[in-house]
């Protein structure tokens, strides 16, 4: 048989009759209309907020907080100077070298690089962001700081 637009149909059990809640006894959705009896959870128009747990104090208030939460702050992923010393002299270390070497791991976040240990080789250093203690340490070992936007 062909399929016509005179014999389409919607595949079987697809389709359902709207539930007529709350139309007599013998709809067998009379009288509470599905909903039980009595409380809170009955009553017309009602309706629960994320969270909310029947009148228990609700876990994201239960929990403490501790301390200022700057919405605006950056995270880095931090790399100590004294981690540097795997480059050889005149190399250019990138944030790509870096994850190669497994320096650091999370892709998304931006690079800084702190001034913890000594820095022996002159480095040509590509970050995001340097401490004050790197950038002396870099020049001082012969090498160049570049800021990648």
């Amino acid at each position: 048989m062909s399929v016509t637009l005179s014999n389409l149909r919607p595949p079987h059990g697809s389709r359902h009759r709207k539930v007529r809640v709350g139309r007599g006894i013998g709809s067998k959705l009379g009288k509470t209309a599905g909903a039980g009896n009595k409380g809170q959870k009955s009553r017309k128009g009602f309706s629960q907020r994320p969270g909310f747990e029947g009148g228990q104090m609700p876990l994201h208030r239960r929990i403490p907080k501790r301390g200022f939460h700057n919405p605006f702050g950056k995270d880095y992923d931090v790399v100590n100077l004294e981690s540097l010393k795997s480059f050889a002299a005149g190399d250019v270390v990138t944030p790509d070298s870096l994850r190669e070497r497994g320096l650091t791991h999370n892709a998304s976040r931006p690079i800084k690089i702190l001034g913890d240990g000594e820095l022996n080789v002159a480095l040509t250093v590509r970050a995001h962001a340097f401490s004050r203690s790197a950038e002396e340490k870099i020049a001082r070992a012969g090498g160049k700081v570049e800021r990648v936007p």
